[in-house]
């Protein structure tokens, strides 16, 4: 079993969704975390009820990722309340699908500023620490739609793929310095963005997916578990797709 025991892991977009699947896999496995999102309720909630269940320490801090003053006061109570980090996972994300024809330019740019400006925001506010501390496990959450590309998805497919270019120069950076960066592209994922599609375009997908069948939230956060841990110590650039074999570059 892997122990995260002593670990400090931010998740960003973690009050629900994919974001709680990671942290309660990161908890499961004794990491200390700080939930972070924009729904302060939920985020609460869902702090409160995992320190609960795991017996780990979980703070909530509202965050926005398009602000580089939130991320900044984000790390900030971080580090004042476990002094370090050792995991950031950068999933907060958002989709606004429809035809680059009917795109509006406001659409595009909330996409690209939550899902890319947001890594690059999260990340920036706790760079220095880590390197100052000569370790850590930075993980993106990409999708397969930004290795494949996917119509009526222009603008999020460009956002996932400006983040694994992010992580694969980042990582070049960083290397020699202990910290890791990677990224993790889920497939189709039953989630709220997948929940709206109706059963027969959710068959549909299923047809192009060699398992046969949609992963779930769980799928993905056990991926984040291995590059989060020291099993994966040696693996850093690298973008694992979790998608039922859809994809296989």
């Amino acid at each position: 079993m892997i122990d995260l025991k002593g670990k400090v892991a931010v998740i960003t977009g973690s009050a629900r969704g994919i974001g709680r699947a990671v942290a309660e896999k990161l908890a499961q496995a004794g990491a200390n975390l700080v939930i972070t999102d924009i729904l302060a309720e939920i985020g609460e909630k869902t702090a409160k009820e995992i320190s609960e269940k795991y017996g780990i320490e979980a703070i909530f801090v509202p965050g926005n990722v398009v602000s580089s003053e939130s991320m900044a006061e984000l790390a900030s109570k971080t580090l004042e309340k476990f002094g370090k980090i050792d995991i950031l996972v950068n999933n907060a994300g958002i989709t606004r699908d429809t035809l680059f024809m009917r795109m509006k330019e406001e659409d595009f740019d909330l996409v690209m500023n939550i899902n890319l400006k947001g890594t690059y925001n999260c990340t920036q506010a706790f760079f220095k620490t880590m390197v100052k501390q000569r370790f850590g496990s930075i993980i993106n959450m990409a999708s397969v739609v930004g290795l494949m590309g996917n119509a009526g998805q222009v603008n999020y497919s460009a956002s996932k793929a400006g983040m694994i270019g992010m992580t694969k120069s980042l990582a070049k950076e960083v290397g020699k310095r202990g910290v890791r960066v990677n990224a993790v592209a889920p497939g189709y994922i039953q989630s709220e963005m997948t929940d709206v599609l109706s059963e027969d375009v959710k068959k549909e997908f299923a047809k192009n997916i060699p398992m046969g069948s949609m992963g779930t939230p769980e799928d993905i956060a056990n991926a984040v578990l291995f590059l989060s841990s020291d099993l994966s110590s040696y693996i850093t650039g690298q973008t694992l797709s979790v998608n039922g074999g859809m994809l296989m570059p």
